[in-house]
């Protein structure tokens, strides 16, 4: 894996306008087209070979000064957890609404050094291209190291969903698209991801959708694939629910 090009450096002191426009700068080079490594109905098979999907998440020491991000990355094969690492950063930039990879790509990336393998891809828990400049932490991040890398967010930032989504069944897909008004930088009509309901349990009448986006080098078609195949028992993705749970034991740990 390559490593990431100094001017994609996530540095929190930048100003807001120097951030912004190194996001800008960072979608240039983003592709939101289908370029993987892998085929991509054969994620989630086990065995050697087969593609090695890593799972991404943060947690926060909010006790200490300053602040501490946890980013923990779980490789996941096929139902086997292949390897797992994290990292631990100091984090003094606050939560901004479409600035987030400012706040939490640092120790991401420092956990993707600590791999011992490269993933073919990754499920980041956080946007892709549905935010406001099409950069969120997927398209950063996924760029940054040129992975194929998608978004699962579990709330909707920016765009607007082409139909209700309220009360989708088990499986449904429904496009995000931007329209007139709408505070992204894309064209009108442009579909920049999927609201996509990955589980619905029968005692439950409303369970709210994933809001999936392709982040680098996947479409935003293939980006819920990707998700789907990816599948356990519960509403998240297998990997990224492995990574929230293992960022949340380094937590404790420390």
């Amino acid at each position: 894996m390559r490593a990431p090009p100094a001017r994609f450096d996530p540095d929190p002191t930048r100003s807001r306008a120097e951030m912004e426009a190194l996001q800008r700068e960072l979608v240039e080079e983003a592709v939101f087209a289908d370029d993987l490594p892998v085929v991509p109905a054969e994620v989630g098979d086990a065995g050697e070979g087969a593609p090695v999907v890593a799972g991404v998440d943060q947690a926060f020491r909010t006790d200490r000064d300053p602040e501490q991000a946890v980013s923990a990355i779980v490789l996941w094969r096929g139902g086997e957890v292949l390897e797992r690492a994290h990292a631990v950063v100091d984090c003094e930039f606050p939560y901004v609404p479409g600035l987030l990879a400012f706040r939490e790509a640092g120790s991401i990336l420092a956990a993707f050094d600590a791999l011992e393998r490269d993933p073919d891809l990754a499920l980041f828990d956080g946007s892709g291209r549905i935010h406001f400049r099409q950069a969120g932490l997927a398209t950063h991040v996924g760029t940054a190291l040129d992975l194929p890398s998608v978004g699962v967010a579990k709330s909707l930032l920016c765009g607007t969903p082409r139909e209700p989504v309220d009360a989708l069944p088990q499986g449904a897909r429904v496009p995000i698209e931007v329209r007139e008004g709408d505070d992204v930088d894309a064209p009108v009509g442009t579909v920049i991801g999927y609201a996509y309901q990955s589980r619905q349990f029968p005692d439950s009448k409303r369970i709210n959708p994933l809001y999936v986006s392709p982040g680098h080098r996947v479409s935003a078609e293939t980006a819920v694939d990707l998700v789907e195949r990816c599948a356990g028992d519960y509403k998240l993705p297998e990997p990224t629910r492995l990574a929230d749970s293992y960022a949340d034991e380094v937590k404790s740990e420390l």
